[in-house]
């Protein structure tokens, strides 16, 4: 499907999802960003996917239309399904198979891609693709651990993830507050937010040849119309209002987020925080 066409399916695949019916506007516009990156990495109809990390399957929808009936998208992530708010990804996984797309789909929760009891065949796979989903990862050996992994089941990667490298000073926030909950994490206080390990674009491209992927230089897709800034902005704020979790933490580092909580606070607005820029690109 060109990428006038999938563009142009955004509105009736963002239908597809439960969270339409909590905000239709805020699905529409994920569905559209979405809609770009594949459109942008090619994935022609018919073609085997394998996603990791597909959380309530805002990216798998728009694969599942991608590659049409004759293909298939194989979507794992290792969260149970009753994980996630104001949807679940059990809830918003039921209602995308009630769909016309779901019978492309096939979703698998609770698995641990590195686990040896998880096994697709080799070059099962056209394509995998991890979006968005690689700062949930416990640490980058995990994210090499991984991509290593990935390699032997798929012929092509496509990947996508926030820019750590700011372009405009209304984007601090954003990234303060994916740094914040990044230090937390290193800093011994483990949970399951979605920040856990935020790494640079650059730090990427040094993992990828060590696990086999000759990375293509991608291109730049819009993320103007996207509400992750304002939702990081309140997870980083909950979690700093967390006294159990700031506990666990040195005194060192406590005192280290807490200043840069400080200033985080005075630069963040209640709503219509700008987000980063993103990276797309594709590894073979």
């Amino acid at each position: 499907m060109n990428k006038t066409d999938l563009m142009a399916k955004a509105p009736s695949i963002a239908a597809a999802m439960a969270a339409a019916d909590v905000s239709a506007d805020i699905q529409l516009a994920q569905t559209r960003y979405r809609a770009a990156l594949v459109s942008n990495w090619g994935i022609p109809a018919g073609a085997s996917v394998l996603e990791v990390g597909c959380g309530q399957g805002d990216m798998t929808a728009v694969l599942a239309e991608a590659v049409g009936p004759r293909g298939r998208v194989v979507a794992v992530d290792i969260a149970d399904p009753s994980y996630g708010a104001p949807v679940t990804l059990g809830q918003s996984a039921e209602h995308l198979k009630a769909t016309p797309l779901g019978s492309r789909i096939d979703f698998r929760f609770g698995v641990d891609v590195l686990d040896e009891a998880v096994a697709f065949p080799d070059n099962g796979f056209d394509y995998a693709v991890l979006a968005h989903c690689s700062w949930y990862f416990a640490s980058l050996d995990q994210l090499r651990e991984i991509l290593a992994r990935v390699r032997r089941w798929s012929r092509n990667l496509c990947f996508a993830e926030w820019d750590l490298a700011p372009r405009s000073a209304d984007q601090l926030p954003h990234l303060l507050a994916v740094l914040i909950q990044g230090q937390i994490e290193a800093g011994g206080s483990r949970g399951e937010g979605n920040v856990r390990t935020p790494f640079s674009r650059e730090s990427l491209l040094r993992v990828l040849p060590a696990t086999g992927w000759a990375p293509v230089p991608g291109q730049a897709v819009d993320t103007t119309d996207l509400q992750d800034s304002d939702w990081e902005v309140d997870a980083c704020t909950s979690l700093l209002d967390d006294v159990d979790r700031m506990a666990e933490l040195p005194q060192a580092v406590r005192d280290l987020v807490l200043s840069q909580a400080d200033v985080l606070r005075s630069l963040a607005k209640e709503r219509g925080n700008t987000p980063l820029s993103a990276y797309s690109l594709t590894a073979r």
